[in-house]
This record gives structure tokens, sequence and C-alpha cells, in this order.
């Protein structure tokens, strides 16, 4: 506060701090909730500018401006402005209920932050803008209509749509879910041409003799809980799983983020094999299914919890096939784990992986999904199911510790 202009400091606190409604809209425009919002952005160095024109139009130092003088700065300023954003801001100018704007609210609108007033005015440009459907609006590139392809197939409320495709530059891509991938199947192919087997690699005799597998025998070597992704039973369970994680990871992180995704789908592969060493304690555990049922998982449930907002075209018939998928390889997982194992003592790998993701990705994923550009540490229910998945990981790591010597089970040897 100290490096403010001191008429700032001078401001009234509600100039600062002054809750701003932001309406959220479900898609059909019907029906709107008006929250309430007291947070309050720093001000960065770029924010100055914003700040001395604000107090040219602020003499009397109240701390707002009119809506006809932010319309008259906007039409000054305008060519400081993307394009689409300005439309949407002199749609707030024209529909602000109270006449004027604070100061808090100039300065993020001006900035391109995701503020309360920023979504309102998207969401009143959006309404006023009664032009063509946005998929069909003319003169979009091939990368523009995939951007607002891939806001159709994710996300529900038509604000966040537009807040999506306005402002989506492509930088960084979706890295997180391709480099996996990537990886998954260099992996794969090493262990193919080593073993010479494509088809059910596990039943090679050498096959989980490697760095990679969890195999409860070596769970005192940490990493295996992780890296057991990168194996896979065979080309049938590979290609299942890849199928699942580009068509779903890719436009998911394309929204969300590598970090959102990332976290989402590294929580699935850690409850997998966490899961396994609980409930199938004598198994080991291969193939990435735990974190990308955790993506499905998540965006079937999004789906659902949002139906009438989601636009993607077939819903119903394209939530079948991916179930579909889904119930293949979880069929396929469990018939492997009851099949004649190569090594007699040591079982076949575990299908408990897949019910982990699963329960990572209706609780944890619904959450990250649900409202993409709200902060997570705003939502009570994330540190409801964070509390909970940390719970679960404590219990896991202490039940690896301790249960296996208190029930004095017999583990299978390492081949």
């Amino acid at each position: 506060l100290a490096s403010m202009d001191p008429r700032m400091r001078a401001r009234p606190r509600e100039a600062h701090a002054s809750p701003s409604p932001a309406v959220a809209a479900n898609a059909e425009g019907d029906a709107i909730e008006v929250l309430e919002s007291t947070y309050v952005l720093p001000m960065a160095p770029e924010d100055q500018h914003w700040k001395t024109l604000f107090d040219q139009f602020d003499p009397e130092n109240s701390g707002y401006i009119s809506t006809e003088r932010f319309r008259s700065l906007l039409n000054t300023h305008g060519s400081e402005l993307d394009p689409h954003k300005l439309a949407v801001l002199l749609a707030l100018a024209d529909s602000n209920a109270d006449g004027r704007i604070c100061y808090q609210d100039f300065v993020n609108l001006m900035s391109n932050k995701r503020s309360n007033s920023f979504r309102r005015a998207i969401l009143q440009g959006s309404r006023q803008r009664k032009s063509a459907a946005l998929l069909e609006e003319p003169g979009l590139g091939v990368s523009q209509r995939l951007v607002r392809h891939v806001a159709f197939e994710t996300l529900p409320r038509e604000m966040d749509r537009k807040w999506y495709y306005d402002s989506y530059t492509g930088c960084p891509p979706p890295w997180f879910i391709i480099a996996v991938t990537i990886v998954e199947v260099a992996v794969f192919v090493y262990y193919g041409l080593l073993l010479d087997r494509w088809v059910l690699q596990v039943s090679h005799p050498l096959y989980l003799r490697n760095p990679l597998v969890y195999h409860p025998q070596l769970r005192a070597q940490a990493w295996r809980f992780l890296s057991y992704i990168f194996m896979h039973a065979g080309i049938e369970h590979l290609s299942l799983n890849v199928l699942l994680q580009l068509l779903v990871g890719v436009p998911l992180e394309m929204v969300h983020g590598a970090l959102r995704i990332g976290f989402l789908y590294i929580s699935g592969v850690l409850a997998g094999s966490l899961a396994v060493s609980v409930a199938d304690m004598t198994a080991p555990v291969v193939g990435s299914s735990g974190g990308v049922y955790a993506l499905v998982s998540a965006h079937l449930a999004n789906i659902v919890m949002n139906w009438s907002g989601m636009k993607c075209h077939f819903k119903l018939l394209r939530m079948g096939a991916a179930l579909l998928c889904m119930s293949a390889e979880f069929g396929r997982a469990v018939w492997l784990r009851f099949y004649p194992s190569v090594y007699p003592p040591c079982p076949n790998p575990s299908f408990v992986a897949h019910l982990g993701g699963v329960a990572v990705g209706v609780t944890l994923g619904v959450v990250v999904l649900r409202n993409y550009e709200q902060r997570l540490q705003e939502q009570s229910l994330w540190w409801i199911f964070i509390l909970v998945y940390i719970v679960f990981v404590l219990f896991a790591v202490f039940w690896n510790i301790f249960a296996y010597s208190l029930l004095e089970l017999r583990l299978p040897p390492f081949p």
C-alpha cells in the first residue's frame, strides 16, 4: 500500500474491495444467479497506466467513474485492447445497473483479468450479439474452429466458452498428455522388441524384470507406485488407454492447463497403485489406467452434472461409446487378473487401479473441471476432497509399512 498513489490510499475502502456482482447463467441463458466477490487483485506495474487514466476521469477521488466516462475512455483507448474483449466491455458499460464502475473493476477489466465484472461483461456481450451460431461464424480458420469445438466439448457454460476461445493462445500447447503418451508408446515398443512379443507381453517370463512395474515385493522402491504407468500388458491394453487418453485428455488440458490435468492424472495413478497395495496385496500393477480413468470419469461426471449446458453433439451416444471402451478395458483387466499366470506363485496384474482412478475422477476431478476459471482454493469441496485424498494416501503408506508383516502375508517371489 505504501507504494500506491496517496490519492488512492485516501479513497474509501469500498473503492478497492467493494463487492462486484457476477452474473452466471446456464447455457440456455434463462436462469441467472447473482454472486458476490470481495477478492481484490493486487496492483501490478502495468496497471499504473490504467490508474492514471482512472484518476483523470475521477477528479473527485470518489473511487468510481460513470459508465458514460467509461465508454468515452474505451472509445479513446480501444486500440490497446483485444477487439473481442472491447465488444463485451462496451456491453458492460450499457448494462451496469448503478451507472458507475468502481476502480478495482476498472483495473481488472482494462487489464483483461478474470474478474467477476469481466465475466458479467462476457455474458452480457454474448446476449447482445445475436448473430450466427458461434461455431458457424464466417471467416473462422481451422485452428479457431478447433478451439471453439474444444470449448463446446468441455465447458458447460456459455460465458466460460466465450472467455476461453477469446483468450486461448495455444501457448503452451497440451504438452503433458502428449509427452506421457509418447513415453508410454516408446517404452512399449522397446519392450516389444526386447521380448519379441506384442500381445499379452505380461505372459513373457522376463516381463516383470524391469525397474518400472509395481511389484509387492519391491514396494519399498517408491517410484514404482508411479512408474508402472509406462508398462502395459500388451498392445490391446496400450491401444485402449492411449485412445481414451488422447481423445479426452488433450482437450481437457487445452482448456484447464497442464497443471490441473497433470495433477488429476498423477493423483489417479497414485491412487490406483495404492488401492492395489491395500485391496489386492499380492498382485503387481501395470498400465496407465488409473490416470486415464481419472480423466475420463471426471469428464463424464461433469457432462452428467451439467447435461443441459453441454453443447457437444450426440452426448448420449458418445458417453455410451466412452463407457463401452472403459468397460471393455476393465473387463480385459479382470479377465487377465484371473488368467493362469506364467509365474504360478505370482498372480497377473491387478484391475483395482482402475477403480482407484474412477474414485479420484468423480471427487477431485469433478471439482477441477466444474468451473475452469475459478480458483480451486476458493471451493470448499476442493479442500474436503483433498483432505480425504491425503488421509487415504497416509493410510495406504502406513498399511504398506505395517500391514504386510502384521498379517503375516506371504508375498509371491520377484521373478
